[in-house]
């Protein structure tokens, strides 16, 4: 079976301690990071943008995931990608011309993604799934961090699952929202092999590596 990878969400980080905390998530075998982008409107909440994708690039050699949850992401596209981002992920339900956005991101060199919120049907990417390079299935509603795990979405997860297996198998799957030790291994039972995780990372009491560690063990359990 595939190796479960966790993508240690900085929204939940000590900006005090940032870089240590990312090399602490590093040693415990994290080899990528999710940036949660947040501009208020599509979400009620207000993170960072470009500044902390390039302080994140000087931080760590891993993958960045930009996960933009913010109106007419197409507007920053370039932007995300000049500041180091690898990975762009925009929200199906933020952007009016999708086809466009995903094919946008591949021109600028990096991987497309794209996330659903917990109650967007997959089949609104019936049309482009062979194009992605990422399918981001929330499984808590997008805007804060340390939120419980929806459990419905795991139909969800196994329908995607089906879905990539039979249309897109190089795409990965990637989950975000309430993933800890109790969630993480019925998310990866059905399908999902990617988890961001921010609270249960970086507020693990023995810190990031043993959270990371204990995660990844967790999921194949």
């Amino acid at each position: 079976m595939t190796t479960p990878e966790i993508a240690p969400s900085i929204l939940a980080a000590d900006f005090l301690r940032l870089q240590e905390q990312v090399q602490a998530a590093e040693r415990g075998g994290a080899r990528r990071f999710q940036i949660d982008v947040m501009d208020g409107l599509f979400v009620p909440n207000i993170s960072f943008g470009m500044p902390l994708v390039e302080a994140m690039r000087r931080a760590t050699a891993g993958l960045l995931e930009a996960h933009l949850m913010i109106v007419q992401p197409d507007r920053y596209l370039e932007a995300f990608a000049q500041a180091g981002a690898d990975l762009i992920i925009v929200h199906q339900e933020a952007v009016t011309h999708l086809d466009r956005a995903i094919q946008q991101i591949k021109q600028l060199g990096k991987r497309a993604g794209v996330a659903l919120c917990p109650a967007t049907p997959l089949r609104t990417l019936d049309e482009v799934i062979e194009d992605l390079d990422m399918l981001l299935v929330m499984t808590v509603n997008p805007g804060f961090g340390g939120q419980r795990f929806i459990p419905y979405t795991l139909r969800k997860i196994a329908r995607a699952r089906a879905l990539l297996d039979e249309r897109n198998p190089t795409c990965e799957l990637e989950i975000d929202g309430g993933v800890d030790l109790a969630t993480i291994g019925p998310a990866y039972a059905v399908g999902a092999r990617v988890f961001v995780a921010g609270t249960s990372v970086f507020g693990h009491p023995q810190g990031a590596d043993a959270a990371v560690a204990a995660l990844m063990e967790a999921a194949t359990v």
